[in-house]
């Protein structure tokens, strides 16, 4: 916060505390030139004002109030730039990646600072830790429990969904289901593979995909093509003209859809032959993708939640759709 801005809340606050002191003032001492218990001389709907001292018991509270205030503010930071007595803050605001705040929060974790957001997550770390790592690692707590394992209990599927309500829902929805650009995970359609491994390696280290463009490459009318001969593959009717012609066209797809269109979990190309469809299968949708490309990109949680967490939100995902297993 700049100079200006501090001393501008300062005086602020504080004026506001010195006219409110004034004001109170005033009222508990008797400046309204009648005599205590006399008529003021004014009348409403026939009620009469009476000059009456302020209720004690109202006048206490409002006088507690204001040294609270003042207490308050000598303690904690509340006038600018002023830290307050205690050195609490709510967190550390000059931390610009979460390096920098796990660094931050370590520190204030060690040196025993009043750093709120620190200290929420030590006392949350103390109390749901243990829970998190029993559910997560084997008895002896040398390992990570297999996803089918952790997924077979109940209690370890409930937490993992509520870390995935807290973290995934955002994008995946709350059903995970998906929206577009964003996949379903509770089908079989899995565009880097639905093994443990694969859900556990997406959660751990995040992916980026991108679809490049290919309106330089292939003209309108090559785009046109391609784009019947793509919906043809899952079955869509189309203009067999347009459709042959796109096969041919279709072999800079191949390298990573495949020359059968089947996709490559490997580089996280999808299956076009199916009817699954990430940003959509309209002729409309599927022709921006071929001409525009795509950018998707999947966050890495592994520094945000750690092993034990990602274990259980991906025994979550993975149970999704192994419902039978």
């Amino acid at each position: 916060m700049t100079t200006f801005w501090s001393l501008w809340i300062t005086f602020i606050t504080i004026g506001t505390l010195v006219g409110v002191a004034i004001i109170l003032r005033w009222c508990v001492k008797d400046k309204m030139g009648v005599a205590p218990g006399e008529d003021m001389g004014h009348e409403y709907d026939g009620i009469r004002e009476i000059n009456n001292d302020l209720p004690k018991w109202w006048t206490y509270l409002f006088i507690s109030t204001f040294i609270f205030a003042i207490v308050y503010l000598a303690l904690y930071p509340g006038l600018g730039n002023y830290k307050g007595l205690l050195g609490w803050q709510s967190s550390d605001q000059t931390v610009t990646s979460i390096e920098e705040s796990r660094a931050s929060i370590a520190r204030a974790q060690e040196n025993k600072q009043l750093v709120q957001y620190a200290k929420e997550l030590e006392d949350a770390d103390a109390y749901f830790g243990e829970a998190f790592r029993k559910l997560a690692m084997t008895d002896d707590g040398s390992a990570l429990r297999p996803i089918p394992e952790i997924a077979a209990n109940e209690e370890a599927v409930k937490v993992g969904q509520r870390l995935f309500l807290q973290n995934c829902s955002q994008c995946h929805g709350s059903d995970a289901r998906g929206q577009l650009g964003f996949p379903n995970l509770t089908d079989n359609a899995w565009l880097y593979g639905g093994e443990p491994e694969a859900i556990v390696a997406t959660v751990m280290d995040g992916r980026i995909g991108e679809m490049p463009a290919w309106i330089d490459v292939l003209g309108e009318d090559g785009v046109k093509e391609v784009v019947s001969y793509t919906l043809s593959l899952s079955g869509r009717k189309v203009n067999a003209r347009e459709a042959a012609a796109g096969k041919s066209r279709f072999v800079v797809c191949a390298a990573c859809h495949g020359t059968d269109g089947k996709g490559n979990p490997a580089v996280g190309a999808p299956d076009l032959t199916d009817n699954n469809w990430l940003y959509g299968d309209s002729r409309a949708a599927v022709t921006e993708t071929v001409t525009n490309g795509r950018m998707g990109v999947m966050p890495a949680w592994k520094d945000i939640l750690g092993d034990e967490k990602v274990q259980l939100v991906s025994a979550y995902v993975w149970s999704l759709s192994n419902q039978d297993k």
